[in-house]
């Protein structure tokens, strides 16, 4: 018999996701902004939104990364899901998503651009999905993994975080 887990992972069709946990994306808009309408950090026309399942288990976090675009996050099950940001002033962030709101949890959190971020599931065994949205859409050209050394020098106020939920590649 499949975990509760591997169920949704099964049924959501759900893929790993570079920066850690699994996803799928569900909607793309078919509205595209053009360059004109758009802030001067994008490059090119995007498509106005875009929607994910993201699923994320206790041991496999979602490392410090960025993107040019809001991400506003969604809690739909499982255990709650911390989230650290940092912000471009070097301002430290965590936010709990999860369900149990007076433990101080939230069902959503807006994560605004440019902001470094991170998540991951404290609880052993345990996994929290959630559904994330991108406006305007999400594009890979628009995505950046944090180098553990580079945003630690940045933000040495935060380099124990910051080594906790970065990955160190060859």
């Amino acid at each position: 018999m499949m975990s509760a887990k591997e169920t949704l992972i099964q049924k959501l069709d759900l893929q790993p996701h570079p920066e850690g946990g699994y996803f799928k994306e569900t909607y793309r808009s078919p509205d595209l902004i053009s360059t004109k309408g758009l802030p001067d950090r994008f490059p090119g026309a995007r498509t106005a939104s875009t929607g994910i399942y993201f699923l994320l288990e206790n041991g496999n976090f979602s490392a410090f990364h960025k993107i040019k675009s809001d991400e506003m996050w969604h809690f739909y099950e499982g255990d709650m899901i911390e989230i650290f940001t940092i912000k471009p002033n070097g301002v430290l962030e965590k936010i709990k998503l999860g369900r149990n709101i007076e433990n101080g949890e939230t069902f959503q959190a807006l994560i605004p651009a440019e902001c470094w971020f991170a998540s991951r599931v404290n609880k052993k065994g345990s996994y929290g999905l959630v559904g994330c949205t991108v406006a305007p859409g999400f594009d890979f050209m628009d995505f950046e993994l944090a180098n553990r050394q580079e945003l630690a020098g940045e933000f040495p106020e935060h380099a124990e975080i910051i080594s906790e939920l970065t990955r160190v590649f060859d």
